[in-house]
């Protein structure tokens, strides 16, 4: 099912299942910010629809490609910035137009999840049969050429 109170697909903010947990998704940052409440030094994990644009976009070092390509429900850090690639099947056309957006968990900073906030502050609800379930986050992993460090 999908609920839509805007026409503008640039600054919408979807709220969505996502692979890991319920989400608002965007092409613009700036709008999550502000729904979110969040100091803008703390940067979006970008999601990516697949390994290929991803590597079109980043950098990334070449002995971490296999790690990243082959990972699941898992966030990277390279360089200060976080991405991830989810090549689930996604249930909306929207979701399938872009190759990559800003992706951040559905509630206010530091909160709980609320679907109330949520259904407030979304332009887009996509939701499926098994409807909005909070789940565990993604494992997070910073890399550089070397190493990997396991954060969360």
């Amino acid at each position: 099912m999908v609920r839509c109170k805007s026409t503008s697909r640039l600054s919408s903010i979807i709220l969505t299942q996502t692979d890991t947990t319920v989400g608002f998704l965007s092409l613009d940052a700036d709008v999550l910010y502000e729904i979110k409440e969040r100091s803008t030094k703390k940067q979006f994990i970008k999601v990516y629809t697949n390994f290929k644009t991803l590597l079109s976009t980043c950098r990334v070092p070449n002995t971490q490609k296999n790690i990243i390509r082959r990972a699941k429900k898992t966030t990277f850090i390279v360089k200060n910035q976080a991405f991830r690639v989810t090549d689930n099947v996604l249930d909306s056309q929207i979701l399938r137009d872009s190759t990559c957006r800003y992706s951040t968990s559905a509630n206010k900073s530091t909160e709980k999840f609320s679907r109330e906030f949520c259904e407030d502050k979304a332009d887009i609800i996509i939701e499926n049969i098994d409807g909005l379930k909070e789940n565990s986050s993604s494992k997070l992993i910073k890399l550089n050429h070397n190493k990997r460090k396991k954060l969360r």
